[in-house]
């Protein structure tokens, strides 16, 4: 774990000391984009309010989906590899199961926002 954060830390530094550097040899984060949208690595994203938190929820959803899966099978493997050992077995089962909570959590909370934002607060934007 503390791997992973140093090496997020790490990438996010780099990232932070480029981009001075990047603008000042001419680099624009509009260039390839249409209007007020910034050219990512995802693509061009809107820099409008609510079009860049739509586009940031439905990135999240499908990241927190893919970790799901991958939790699922990582469950999964530990209980084809717990060769008769109870609390191996029950580790698999617990993953497995907390994954697929978390992911109808996920999409329950989705459905809730859409219910409350479109039906009865009437914000076009949550369609």
């Amino acid at each position: 774990m503390r791997r992973i954060l140093l090496l997020g830390a790490f990438v996010l530094a780099v990232l932070f000391l480029l981009r001075p550097q990047a603008q000042a040899a001419g680099f624009s984060p509009f260039t390839g984009c249409s209007g007020n949208e910034i050219n990512t690595a995802l693509g061009c994203i809107d820099a409008s309010g609510t079009n860049f938190v739509t586009k940031l929820l439905s990135f999240g959803i499908g990241i927190a989906g893919g970790i799901a899966m991958l939790l699922i099978i990582f469950g999964g493997f530990q209980i084809l590899t717990s060769a008769g050992n109870p609390e191996r077995l029950n580790e698999g089962k617990e993953l497995i199961s907390s994954a697929i909570t978390g992911l109808l959590m996920i999409v329950f909370s989705v459905f809730l926002l859409r219910i409350i934002g479109v039906d009865i607060l009437g914000i076009p934007s949550f369609k």
